[in-house]
């Protein structure tokens, strides 16, 4: 049976913050399933193999509704709406059905020319300063931008919106947070009676006419809490990969040059920055329904237990060599977009999008280069989301 051992991971500080890694390979040496504790939410079970977490994300016993958590109470009214993330089938199926059958594969490439024309303004913008911080320039506005013009957000509410989702994810202080929760509910909710008046092309508009009575209609409080998951996981997610696998890009200069040689190398240098630096490290909660075995730990039954995808990505039983960025690997099977029913529904989007905008940036900025001593990079203190706080680059 593995070995498990209790590591209190908000003792290892910013360090681990910046590079997790070293500390989830030798907790796999002592088994893929641990006990674990942080500072923003105590006790839980963590899974740091690749095959567990495949395991557990496809285990019925284990559900995304924190009402199954012993510790289950009420989360301050924080919380905008019901979305995907928080339910179980037949819920979540019927959720992401009324979602899947909007956005579409032929929705998303529509936008490929527009992603282009954002990537090329935004380094038409960067270019003449002859630096930039590669994150507040370029990695996050164009996700902002797409996801927002998918959605029907008016240009001139996105930066509030940016704004609020800061501030409301701010854990340390919990008044600035509920405020700002309560203005992203209020703002939302304007805006879908906007769409629902007057709907247009856009994707918001094909919810909103979704919206009423009925199993194939969106109740009021799903289809807010719809529009907050796509907003968010539409844009901040993508910007962490633009970020992190420019970085990945620039700290090896070897595979930035095989990649700029040979732009067919494109599609899989985008899955191995996935592999190798994913925006989401860690997933949500699941709740163990009943006692569950995992990994030959037992865990009891109400039990809160999360999967590190980027632990997962990184299984030296999965991939070779793990910790060796390489473009020309075969990273299938990499967990950046999780595993399962929750498999992440905007995956073919950040994919896309990603190939347009390293593209775009390596062939405008043929000299660009890090401006920083690497290890002085600050990472956002999330354990869920992998992200640079600032990436500054020059252009040459």
């Amino acid at each position: 049976m593995p070995l498990t051992h209790f590591e209190d991971l908000s003792a290892h500080g910013q360090g681990f913050v910046d590079d997790p890694y070293p500390v989830y390979a030798r907790m796999r040496e002592h088994g893929p399933v641990h006990r674990v504790r942080t500072a923003a939410s105590g006790e839980f079970w963590l899974v740091v193999g690749h095959e567990e977490a495949r395991a557990l994300l496809t285990d019925p016993r284990l559900s995304n509704d924190i009402r199954h958590s012993a510790a289950w109470q009420d989360d301050g009214g924080n919380s905008i709406g019901l979305n995907m993330v928080q339910t179980d089938p037949p819920q979540h199926t019927r959720l992401r059905g009324l979602v899947a059958r909007n956005f579409t594969t032929r929705r998303i490439e529509a936008l490929r020319p527009r992603v282009q024309q954002i990537a090329d303004e935004l380094v038409d913008a960067m270019l003449p300063s002859g630096g930039a911080d590669l994150v507040e320039a370029f990695a996050l506005p164009l996700p902002l931008a797409v996801i927002c013009e998918l959605l029907g957000v008016p240009a001139g509410d996105r930066k509030a919106f940016h704004d609020w989702y800061l501030e409301s994810t701010d854990f340390t202080r919990p008044e600035v947070a509920g405020a700002a929760a309560q203005a992203m509910t209020g703002y939302l909710a304007d805006l879908i009676a906007a769409k629902q008046l007057a709907p247009g092309t856009d994707l918001l508009s094909a919810l909103a006419g979704d919206a009423g009575d009925g199993e194939d209609r969106l109740t009021a409080e799903e289809m807010l809490g719809m529009a907050f998951l796509l907003l968010v996981a539409g844009y901040e997610t993508a910007a962490n990969l633009l970020s992190g696998g420019t970085l990945a890009l620039l700290r090896h200069p070897d595979q930035l040059a095989a990649l700029r040689a040979d732009w067919s190398l494109m599609e899989k240098a985008v899955e191995e920055m996935l592999r190798y630096e994913g925006p989401v490290e860690t997933t949500a909660f699941r709740y163990t329904k009943e006692p569950v075995e995992i990994g030959g730990t037992l865990v009891d039954s109400g039990e809160s237990v999360a999967v590190v995808l980027a632990a997962a990505s990184r299984d030296s039983g999965r991939f070779a060599d793990p910790d060796r960025f390489d473009i020309r690997r075969d990273a299938r099977g990499h967990m950046a977009f999780g595993y399962g029913i929750h498999h992440c529904l905007g995956a073919p989007l950040a994919r896309m999008q990603a190939a347009v905008a390293f593209r775009t940036l390596l062939e405008r900025c043929p000299r660009l280069a890090l401006d920083t001593d690497p290890d002085a990079l600050v990472w956002r203190p999330s354990l869920m989301l992998r992200g640079l706080h600032h990436l500054p680059v020059t252009f040459g």
